[in-house]
């Protein structure tokens, strides 16, 4: 079944999976199989004051709705094109006296495009909302109460004038975005913002080791011309060469986990039991356990008991990172890193875990070349268990690259930024704005790697004049959050 622009996918039923999405032809490493506008969208209750209710953009700077004082939005473009979703909301909010949580919001806003547009298929959907899974029977008590609050608090925001829906349909709603709401990022990819719901998306199957990612494009509202004007959607991109038939999937979770924490966490969030070829097969599992190789193999207790220390560690440095404490996280990585050299490999997650607080956090204090060490041994571990087009490689090997080009390592930095930029091309594409950032970097790193291997004395003279006058680039704060999952889950 095709449906506009819609025409390269196949919707298809199999036994045990449900519903999923077959290629019609064949795409190669890069290729956008297709781009979706939300159905719905909202953004996030903490973040209203300064992400645009429209693009999902961070500014400085936004204008709200004079209105219901709520919405924010860039400019006036993004104001206008808001408008036939915000219309209803508005007037909502100033007779309720407040805007509700996201989860309402969403859910009135998905009532109301209902309500404009009737039941049934919309236009470029291929499976109608009311025919998304919600998962509701599967909900636990908890998860119960929490549907029933939200169902109570959304009848008393939703406005007496508008149709009426069946309270079957209202549970349905928040059943599916609680197991089917897309995480929305900001334009840098790097915080979650907000949440929308995707109805093609949401029909593509899980993999652990998938063919396809998906990227969350905010569009572009500022092009001088309405015409070159896009809308904010999310890019299914093809991993690697996909032919006709071949179902086409994405990864719900991170990898970097062992299988047997992937299966919990995709069975806890939504409800069922990953049997992909990598968890079946326990595969990469045992690059993620490896233990120091040699004669002097340590001992099984050993092992455990520098697993145990790295887990409580892990825990004081979340709280130590949650307080602002960098000296102290810092202090906790090199004393865990210590021992940890001796018992673990070189892939193992929780040595690789260590590695990248550490890597983060010191160049965050500017510290680059013990922060280069660890991001590139970091690095070398990811190599061996990503796929080699996974974005959140693409990221680290990023981050580690700008590390080094701070350090002073332009080699390793500039060879680094092209590793990033060749992954991040095929994952992002040409046009997002990471994409773009690494190119400008790719260029000024390969101009001073020039300079570099023309006169190695003169480069550093250079840049010591260049360090004086112009305060080094501060690496933005880390983040306690780990990057967007594929879904929002409501914790």
């Amino acid at each position: 079944m095709t449906k506009g622009g819609m025409e390269s996918v196949e919707l298809f039923t199999t036994e045990g999976k449900g519903r999923g999405l077959k290629a019609q032809k064949e795409f190669l490493p890069g290729d956008v199989i297709f781009a979706e506008p939300a159905y719905a969208a909202v953004v996030f209750d903490s973040l209203t004051h300064v992400i645009c209710h429209t693009c999902f953009k961070r500014q400085e700077r936004l204008h709200r709705c004079g209105q219901c004082k709520f919405a924010h939005y860039c400019d006036r473009t993004c104001q206008r094109a808001a408008w036939l979703n915000h219309k209803n909301e508005c007037s909502a909010i100033k007779r309720h006296g407040k805007a509700p949580t996201e989860n309402i919001r969403l859910a009135a806003r998905i009532l109301w495009k209902m309500e404009r547009e009737g039941t049934g298929l919309s236009e470029g959907c291929l499976v109608a909302i009311e025919e998304l899974q919600n998962h509701v029977d599967s909900f636990g008590e908890e998860e119960k109460k929490e549907l029933r609050a939200d169902v109570e608090s959304f009848l008393e925001f939703w406005p007496p004038q508008c149709q009426q829906f069946g309270m079957q349909l209202i549970s349905h709603i928040f059943g599916v975005i609680s197991c089917n709401g897309f995480t929305l990022s900001d334009q840098r990819g790097l915080q979650a913002v907000g949440v929308g719901i995707f109805p093609n998306l949401c029909q593509a199957n899980h993999d652990c080791w998938p063919n396809c990612t998906v990227i969350f494009n905010n569009g572009n509202h500022e092009a001088v011309r309405s015409m070159f004007h896009t809308q904010m959607r999310i890019e299914l991109r093809a991993l690697s060469k996909i032919s006709p038939g071949d179902e086409l999937t994405v990864s719900y979770v991170d990898f970097l986990s062992l299988s047997e924490e992937r299966r919990a966490q995709l069975k806890k969030q939504y409800y069922f039991d990953c049997a992909c070829e990598h968890c079946k097969k326990q595969l990469k599992d045992d690059l993620m356990l490896a233990v120091k190789a040699g004669e002097s193999k340590p001992s099984a207790d050993t092992v455990k008991e520098v697993v145990q220390l790295s887990k409580d560690t892990l825990e004081k440095i979340n709280k130590a990172r949650m307080e602002g404490h960098y000296h102290e996280v810092v202090k906790l990585c090199r004393d865990c890193l210590k021992k940890q050299e001796p018992v673990l490999g070189d892939t193992n997650i929780y040595l690789l875990r260590i590695l990248s607080i550490a890597s983060e956090v010191l160049s965050y204090l500017q510290m680059f070349e013990e922060a280069a060490d660890y991001a590139k041994r970091m690095v070398d571990g990811y190599l061996k268990i990503y796929h080699p087009n996974n974005a959140q490689l693409g990221m680290a090997v990023m981050r580690a690259g700008v590390t080094h080009w701070h350090a002073g390592l332009i080699e390793a930095g500039h060879g680094l930024i092209c590793k990033a930029y060749a992954i991040l091309l095929i994952t992002h594409g040409p046009s997002h704005p990471i994409t773009k950032d690494l190119e400008v970097m790719r260029v000024q790193t390969e101009m001073e790697l020039r300079m570099f291997q023309q006169n190695e004395f003169m480069y550093y003279k250079m840049r010591e004049a260049a360090l004086k006058n112009q305060k080094i680039q501060v690496m933005p704060e880390p983040s306690n959050e780990n990057a967007p999952s594929l879904f929002h889950k409501k914790e």
